[in-house]
């Protein structure tokens, strides 16, 4: 309970008495015999005499309130100016919170605030601060390169510090990291690890991962009891990377030990990294990437884990996850195979854009296209997306359902008599001409094709088997904006005809005199 000395004192403060308020806001900030210490209070009171120009009450915010606190108590523009103040008058660790203000809402700030920043962090790296060495790497990293982030504020950055800003980035980094600070140490792993250094990343991880571990202790013991964890995980994106990275580098060993993989891999899975929980799925179904089996020598296959964690991995967006998923429901070796649920999983890694998923759907719908009339229209859709992305299996397979295969020799010499007149007296007959000499049509194709129900939009599907027995049902892609705008036209063309033998073209009798006496010597 606040005595009648302190009560006076919060009187006054409240009435704006400016030492009443520094007073009290050091009453709270140390705390006193009736009141309670409250950072959040006293930089309440300290603020307000702050405001009013008392410099013991900004050089006691500078000394004694840290940037986590200040940043939810006080808008970053009007703070800075205080810690700014009392970093110019000593307290050296205010020019850490007010270059963090400045340099996290960089949008409230100028140019020159941001130099400023800069400036007291290079002062305080120089003076072997870590965390200032930290942060001015990141400040490198986001701006140094000249890639990603403001050019202005990498020019001013290299400006700054002259001497080669990867190199100074890098020496950073190194020194933050060896002081143990967790946050350097990770991005240096990062850096070895994208760098191809996977001895330099194995020689840091192990001691992070071990902590991890110890940190993780109950879910872990859940685990080697083969449990499922039921205590939530604690690991932020970075460490549950790094756990990843750390078993896809300890599963290169020549004998790998998948315990503690499963381990590293289960934690960064909980966690919530897409990446390990396709890693772990492959791992509990002895598969790799491939489809190939793997670790044989070291156990049965875990199917119903591996179908939890590759189905989240899937969900999360992780398209090998599904076809990785497609190939066990499709393997004998399941007690559960299900070919439907495996077809289904093919095509959602298809769908994702895996190229080998849409090569192998498109296999399946060919050898299938007996089963249902439109596999051959699907498989030469999934050829295409994964010949689109450079898949030389595909562009092969796409090869017979080029127009370029079956050159129309007639209709290309019907194409350069056609004129205005002959097109004006007989539309229906010249566009079935172009279309043949577009797409490589037989005469009887051509003349029998019903051009509304035949475009499927990757593909021109020539099927007339009921009007023409001898023939046979085949596919031609559409590969050029041409051939897409031809048809495009004569779709519309022919949108309101009927092209049955009872429409206005007639019977197939007279649809051949038509083109006979139009191009005798063609046809």
């Amino acid at each position: 309970m606040a005595t009648r000395e302190e009560l006076a004192v919060i009187k006054a403060a409240r009435a704006g008495e400016s030492k009443a308020q520094l007073a009290l806001g050091s009453r709270y900030l140390y705390g006193g015999t009736g009141l309670p210490r409250s950072n959040g209070t006293a930089f309440y009171w300290l603020k307000r005499a702050a405001q009013q120009g008392v410099d013991d009450a900004w050089m006691m915010i500078g000394r004694n309130i840290p940037y986590e606190q200040v940043k939810d108590l006080s808008p970053p523009s009007e703070a800075a100016v205080w810690y700014e103040k009392a970093f110019d008058a000593g307290v050296t660790h205010a020019g850490l919170t007010f270059a963090r203000l400045v340099l996290d809402n960089t949008e409230q700030f100028d140019s020159n605030s941001h130099a400023r920043a800069i400036g007291a962090l290079s002062f305080l790296a120089s003076k072997d601060d870590h965390q200032a060495q930290w942060l001015l790497a990141q400040q490198m990293q986001m701006h140094g390169h000249g890639e990603d982030g403001d050019a202005a504020a990498g020019d001013r950055l290299k400006a700054m510090l002259p001497g080669g800003v990867l190199k100074l980035e890098d020496r950073l980094i190194s020194e933050a990291a060896q002081a143990g600070i967790e946050q350097a140490q990770y991005a240096l792993l990062d850096k070895a690890w994208k760098k191809g250094d996977y001895a330099g990343f194995a020689r840091g991880a192990a001691v992070l991962v071990k902590r991890l571990f110890e940190r993780n202790a109950v879910a872990v013991a859940q685990m080697e009891k083969d449990a499922d964890v039921a205590g939530g995980v604690s690991l932020s994106t970075e460490e549950s990377a790094l756990l990843l990275r750390f078993a896809q580098w300890r599963l290169r060993a020549t004998k790998p030990d998948l315990v503690e993989i499963g381990h590293a891999l289960e934690l960064a899975a909980l966690a919530g990294n897409t990446e390990a929980q396709l890693e772990l799925g492959l791992l509990c179904a002895k598969i790799d990437r491939e489809g190939n089996r793997v670790f044989m020598k070291h156990g049965l296959a875990n199917f119903k884990k591996a179908l939890h964690w590759l189905t989240l991995a899937g969900d999360g967006g992780a398209a090998p996850a599904w076809h990785a998923l497609a190939r066990i429901y499709s393997r004998s070796i399941y007690s559960q195979r299900n070919l439907e649920v495996a077809l289904r999983y093919l095509e959602k890694a298809a769908d994702m854009g895996l190229v080998e998923a849409q090569c192998e759907f498109a296999q399946v719908s060919w050898r299938n296209r007996r089963d249902d009339k439109l596999n051959d229209v699907r498989a030469l859709y999934w050829w295409q997306q994964a010949a689109g992305q450079g898949n030389r299996q595909a562009r092969e397979a796409l090869e017979a359902f080029s127009a370029r295969a079956h050159p129309s020799a007639w209709a290309v010499a019907a194409m350069g008599r056609l004129d205005d007149k002959f097109r004006n007296a007989n539309p229906f007959l010249s566009a079935r001409v172009e279309l043949a000499a577009t797409f490589g049509l037989t005469k009887p194709e051509a003349l029998l094709i019903d051009v509304k129900h035949a475009d499927y939009g990757h593909c021109l599907v020539v099927d007339i088997c009921d009007c023409y027995a001898r023939s046979k049902r085949r596919l031609v892609a559409i590969e050029t904006d041409a051939q897409r705008s031809t048809l495009n036209r004569i779709g519309r063309l022919f949108s309101d005809v009927d092209c049955s033998f009872s429409g206005l073209e007639g019977n197939y009798r007279q649809r051949q005199y038509r083109l006979k006496t139009s191009f005798p010597d063609i046809a």
